[in-house]
């Protein structure tokens, strides 16, 4: 399965698993993630966290480090703004898709909202902002 179109159905299986997961435990629903930012349910964040656990868990055991990167200063307030983002969107860039896929349309606002700010991102870094961003991926 190391060809193009077998490493591409391997993803395309895996997203629509990952995307029916997250539908199911309720990652796909504004409320649901409202009532997780607001710590009015835990259910969805102590499910967050038990990914993020298993993930680990599974890293250590295949033995994956995180390379060491350069942090530069942008990015703690990237991070604080993909957060705001993320609580006024309900959620992070993959929820609209699977909203938009579940029949919630109104996610495309914010499907478009990721795009220009992407666009944003890229034309102030390259006027503006003269770091090295090797270690954000830009």
């Amino acid at each position: 399965m190391r060809t193009r179109g077998g490493i591409l159905l391997a993803n395309i299986l895996t997203g629509l698993a990952l995307g029916f997961t997250v539908t199911s435990i309720g990652f796909g629903d504004y409320a649901e993630l409202n009532r997780m930012f607001t710590f009015q349910d835990p259910r969805m964040l102590l499910s967050f966290a038990g990914a993020v656990a298993i993930v680990a868990c599974v890293f250590a055991l295949l033995r994956i480090r995180r390379t060491r990167g350069r942090i530069h200063a942008g990015v703690i307030p990237g991070a604080v703004l993909f957060g705001i983002g993320w609580a006024i969107s309900g959620g992070c860039p993959a929820i609209p898709i699977i909203q938009v896929a579940s029949g919630y349309l109104p996610a495309l606002v914010t499907i478009a909202g990721i795009v220009v700010g992407v666009r944003m991102c890229r034309w102030v870094r390259s006027r503006y902002l003269r770091f090295d961003s090797s270690s954000c991926g830009l």
